[in-house]
């Protein structure tokens, strides 16, 4: 009998969704609504709009401000501390071959679990280059800088009031003397500069942090835009979540050096620019962490792309882009599959078909009341046209074992291709998509037999063995990433990074932040992770997200060439028609991206 076709939930911008409550602990996932016949199927997003969960990021940027304005209100004390011409030293010693990055975070204070999501964020990106370390800043010894190509510090907690800096004195002088390329995103600039001396620092560096603020006009305004490389990049906060972005007071004039600004914010309540970015001598200076409330055409573009300049600055420019076919299963049609082989044959494009090697409707919600499940060896027709589409170019990938959860919703239906497989999830009044946790079986032993059973699959059906993998709706837990790990060479997706894995010292099971990448990476989990970083076509908005056009897909590509070594890598369902592949293709190639298959990667 033929099947109703499946209208697909799409996958769009984990940042976007994964970013998309995490103040309220929610997240708007991948629920579009049936069109016409079919059903919800796959949208691979990671949580919700800030891409945090269980962080109240409204009280963080409360707490930010009025911290920001004592300190701005406190009559200012002429520094006594040393200067730093005696202190200057070379590096101690010679750049290692393979670049290794320190990122040192804050854990102090009542969103003191935000330092460590935002190490892992920073770290998983430093692992493009080399070997990365990662502590707690109040762990920092004299003389650690040495042993590192360069370290990067990520100012969290705002340091004043009730809560003492625990930034050590030694990271101040250090960072001030050394000759390493340093980072410094977000809080706690001023008391470095008030620590080795407000002329000292500015002699140096060409800006006064202690006369830098937040506020512009006795606000934080709306910064929305930041240009960098002329690319406009988008930055989207919500209203009261916003803790600003520090705004450089560039000194000019005899005995100060130049600043480059890096890149531009823009501010649109006051048409005020500022540098969002700048460097001088050795430090760059972000005035914020952009790890919240990401897209795949935000501000985070930025230092995906300054990781170079401290990490590898020889680095040729080249763009590379990426597609996949998205949720294909026994039930999917094999005329479509064959006949987006056909045409991706045409163009010479390599890509990767994301396989489900069993479908499974065990409420029997799209079979009439009864249940049903199909392997892949019982649809000889389905195998047929993967090994047409594996003759012509394409890359076998594992995507789960069945797609879906038990015979529940999870939060949809029960059915292959709508609902998550290692994580728990359900849909509350609002129409957005609640993560609740690891499932309740969840361990290493449970996801290695999911695993297990899939590679199965493809062996009962004559498949190879895929050696890539995509965690169904991009979800699972620490566990169960580092089982993927142990399976296959590489994933290709968006992920959740979890509170404890860098300390040990979990803020809870459902605490994470959801990332994606510009290019290939080391995760904190050890693992490989090729980039999906431009979201999938979809053409009916849903859940509060609009429609994504091809026209949306270029336009990321576009901001994306911002990354010197850098992909546009996106994914689309078969079951739509090939225009707007085409169209989505013919314009990644217009901006001088090439097509590569996954498995070169």
């Amino acid at each position: 009998m033929i099947r109703p076709r499946r209208r697909g939930i799409s996958k769009i911008s984990v940042v976007l969704l994964l970013l998309a409550a995490l103040v309220s602990g929610t997240f708007l996932a991948a629920s579009a609504q049936a069109a016409g016949r079919g059903h919800k199927h796959g949208h691979e997003a990671v949580g919700g709009r800030s891409g945090l969960s269980r962080v109240d990021l409204k009280g963080w940027a409360k707490t930010q401000l009025k911290a920001d304005e004592a300190r701005r209100a406190k009559p200012r004390s002429k520094s006594t501390a040393t200067t730093l011409a005696a202190a200057l030293r070379p590096a101690a010693t010679a750049a290692a071959a393979d670049p290794t990055t320190l990122v040192l975070y804050d854990t102090a204070g009542p969103y003191g679990q935000l330092g460590e999501l935002y190490a892992m964020a920073t770290a998983n990106l430093a692992g493009h280059f080399g070997t990365v370390t990662a502590k707690p800043v109040q762990q920092y010894t004299a003389g650690m800088i040495d042993s590192y190509s360069a370290v990067i510090y990520l100012g969290s907690t705002y340091y004043g009031g009730s809560i003492p800096d625990a930034v050590p004195a030694a990271f101040y002088a250090d960072a001030a003397a050394s000759t390493k390329p340093v980072i410094w995103m977000g809080a706690n600039i001023w008391n470095m500069a008030n620590s080795v001396g407000v002329t000292q620092f500015s002699q140096k560096y060409g800006w006064d942090p202690t006369t830098s603020y937040y506020e512009d006009g006795g606000s934080v305004g709306a910064v929305t835009q930041v240009t960098y490389k002329n690319q406009a990049l988008t930055r989207t906060i919500p209203a009261g979540q916003d803790g600003g972005v520090l705004r450089p007071n560039i000194l000019t004039g005899t005995g100060y050096p130049a600043v480059t600004t890096l890149a531009t914010g823009l501010d649109s309540s006051n048409g005020h620019t500022f540098g969002w970015a700048v460097r001088s001598s050795n430090l760059t200076y972000i005035g914020e962490i952009p790890f919240a409330y990401v897209s795949e055409s935000d501000r985070v573009i930025v230092i995906e792309d300054l990781l170079f300049d401290a990490l590898a600055p020889a680095t040729t420019e080249r763009h590379r882009a990426v597609v996949r076919l998205e949720d294909i299963s026994p039930d999917s049609d094999p005329a479509e599959l064959r006949s987006m082989a056909d045409y991706l044959k045409s163009q010479n494009i390599p890509y990767g078909i994301n396989v489900i090697p069993v479908y499974t409707d065990p409420n029997g919600t799209y079979n009439n009341g009864v249940a049903q499940t199909i392997t892949l060896a019982q649809r000889p027709q389905v195998v047929s046209a993967l090994k047409y589409m594996l003759a012509r170019g394409a890359v076998l990938m594992d995507h789960g074992y069945t797609h879906q959860y038990s015979n529940v919703a999870n939060p949809y239906d029960g059915v292959t291709g709508d609902d998550f497989e290692f994580y728990r999830a359900h849909v509350d009044a609002s129409d957005n998509v609640v993560y609740d946790g690891p499932v309740a079986e969840d361990s290493t032993a449970w996801a290695q037999a999911r695993v297990t059973s899939a590679l199965a699959g493809f062996t009962a059906a004559g498949l190879p063995k895929p050696t890539l993998w995509t965690t169904p709706h991009y979800a699972g837990s620490a566990a169960d990433y580092k089982v993927f790990s142990s399976n296959f060479s590489a994933r290709l997706e968006r992920s959740l990074y979890f509170s404890g894995t860098l300390s040990g010292n979990s803020a809870g099971p459902n605490t994470f932040i959801g990332q994606f990448f510009p290019y290939v990476v080391k995760d904190v989990y050890g693992t490989k992770v090729l980039p999906e970083n431009i979201g999938n076509y979809e053409p009916v908005a849903y859940n509060n997200h609009p429609a994504r056009l091809p026209a949306d897909l270029i336009a990321s590509a576009k901001a994306n060439l911002a990354v010197r070594d850098g992909f546009a890598s996106f994914f689309y369902h078969p079951y739509y028609p090939t225009q707007p592949l085409k169209d989505t293709i013919d314009g990644i190639k217009a901006l001088g991206y090439t097509f590569v298959s996954p498995s070169s990667l």
